[in-house]
């Protein structure tokens, strides 16, 4: 079991060093002014996202493995497993925002400015050391 809890941490660190990158190359793009750069940016961020995406769907595998094998059965009235999965599951919301504006930049629609995504820089910080800790401190 620690081989596939080894595989969840790695793949979730896939998962993050994209949703960590992605955003800011959204900053990047936002203030791209020639057609070279946003070119770029959109091969950048697509390349990324199908990156990142594997991760996150093998961090899933690999979670819900250790749910199925053991995790659920002892934890399943734990508190810290129900916020931890519901701020995974905004963390796949986040991910799927991402993708949204990715497409809203491919069709030209994209209407925010870098400080916007400055901002959504921050999200995925904030669930990963809420979802870190509670994984590891286990608090109720």
């Amino acid at each position: 079991m620690l081989w596939i809890k080894g595989l969840h941490v790695i793949f979730m660190v896939t998962w993050f060093a994209g949703l960590f990158y992605l955003p800011r190359l959204f900053v990047y793009h936002a203030d791209a002014r020639d057609e070279i750069s946003h070119t770029r940016f959109l091969v950048m961020e697509r390349k990324l996202f199908a990156i990142m995406t594997i991760g996150a769907v093998l961090t899933a595998v690999f979670g819900v493995w250790m749910l199925a094998d053991y995790a659920w059965s002892a934890y399943r009235s734990s508190g810290w497993l129900h916020t931890k999965l519901a701020l995974v599951t905004a963390l796949v919301v986040f991910h799927l925002y991402c993708l949204k504006i990715m497409r809203g930049f491919r069709a030209g629609s994209a209407q925010h400015s870098h400080v916007f995504y400055r901002w959504i820089n921050e999200i995925p910080a904030l669930l990963l050391v809420a979802i870190v800790l509670l994984a590891v401190v286990k608090p109720f």
